[in-house]
């Protein structure tokens, strides 16, 4: 990882923007933070490298709103979008903006560093790691036909009851598919396996096998 490489972190509360710079800062990382997307869109023409980590939830601009200026503008830089509890639809949104991942708070230290490594080597090498990809492509490929459904369901923001009207099974029934999801993608809650799943390119290669 290159030394000059900063994580810029993008948040509206400044109890979250100081826990996410001092965790980065005493990993190693140097981290600038902004306590909105226009301060960061106004720094943006002095700013050459990194990464962004942005809450979803803003005044004014949101993080998605964030990712198609930053789309519009054509810059590449990877970016790490976090989500409150119950915004999952909102972080589907957001990955298919653009994100390179989301997290759900609280976030886990150790997967937040492993993200924002991840995304920091994306910007370095604008490639994927293909360990980490292969692992997943295994395990949705270890998925059954329909429990490849329900998760489809579930990356698109479903309620279990729609998908099971969808899939004309009961919410019971979707419930169990779930659980064996979970326990197949080794995920340990709903936001992991969606993010799991829009990492391992659920939402472009279709749906049903």
């Amino acid at each position: 990882m290159p030394t000059e490489a900063i994580v810029h972190v993008i948040d509206d509360d400044e109890a979250v923007r100081q826990s996410v710079e001092f965790l980065l800062r005493t990993s190693g990382i140097t981290a600038k933070t902004y306590d909105s997307a226009a301060a960061f869109l106004a720094a943006l023409p002095k700013i050459d490298s990194g990464c962004v980590i942005t809450d979803v939830r803003m005044p004014e601009i949101s993080g998605i709103d964030l990712l198609r200026r930053l789309g519009e503008q054509q810059i590449n830089m990877p970016v790490i979008v976090i989500t409150g509890h119950g915004d999952v639809p909102l972080a589907v949104e957001a990955m298919k903006a653009g994100a390179v991942d989301f997290l759900e708070k609280p976030f886990d230290d150790e997967l937040l560093l492993r993200s924002v490594r991840f995304a920091l080597s994306r910007a370095q090498e604008n490639a994927e790691p293909e360990s980490e990809r292969a692992e997943l492509d295994a395990r949705i490929a270890a998925l059954t036909n329909r429990e490849r459904d329900v998760l489809d369901g579930l990356v698109a923001g479903k309620p279990n009851k729609i998908i099971a009207f969808d899939l004309a099974i009961s919410p019971r029934t979707v419930e169990i598919y779930r659980a064996n999801l979970m326990t197949k993608m080794q995920a340990a809650s709903l936001s992991e396996l969606v993010r799991m799943a829009l990492l391992a390119g659920v939402m472009k290669s279709g749906t049903n096998k």
